[in-house]
């Protein structure tokens, strides 16, 4: 694997963290140097929240994101603080309804409905996990196995079914956006 920068973006309590938390885990399972960083604002809710993986074959020469090539918002405060990171031809999955105003140019924008597919199944709090699942499938970073595990590995026994279910409908409207 090329070095792959991923950011993680929206506001606290959307699961931001755990998601790249899961994708660490993952690349780990498949052999990658991964490494993962995040802030948030001093609120527990509601503020800017972020987090970061860099991943790559063998060593990492610097563990923070210095230009993204994916970027999954699930809110508008996650935007610009991560756009001047964005590379050209960058990945941004956003909520279509969260974040009106995602950014445009020179990258590849998938808007659609996480928070609402969250909701579909039962819970608004799986949008990250069919989020991380989207990105992995258009982009490739990782395979659905390893996610699995991680996901396994990862949550809370209660919501694994749940999260289970988040990643096949994030693979699935992967693969309906592929088509």
């Amino acid at each position: 694997m090329e070095l792959t920068e991923v950011r993680f973006a929206g506001n606290g309590g959307q699961g931001l963290i755990l998601s790249a938390r899961i994708l660490f885990h993952a690349l780990s399972l498949e052999g990658n140097t991964a490494a993962r960083s995040q802030g948030y604002e001093p609120t527990s809710r509601g503020g800017f929240c972020f987090s970061d993986v860099v991943a790559g074959d063998g060593d990492l020469d610097y563990p923070l994101a210095t230009g993204l090539d994916f970027l999954l918002a699930l809110d508008q405060v996650g935007i610009a603080p991560s756009q001047s990171l964005l590379k050209e031809g960058a990945m941004v999955i956003a909520d279509e309804r969260l974040t009106p105003e995602p950014p445009t140019r020179n990258v590849e924008l998938y808007r659609t409905p996480l928070a609402d597919r969250a909701i579909d199944l039962g819970n608004i709090r799986v949008a990250n996990i069919i989020g991380l699942a989207l990105m992995c499938g258009l982009g490739g970073i990782c395979g659905k196995d390893s996610l699995a595990k991680a996901i396994e590995s990862e949550t809370p026994k209660s919501f694994l079914d749940l999260n289970f279910e988040a990643l096949e409908t994030g693979f699935t409207a992967a693969g309906e956006l592929r088509a």
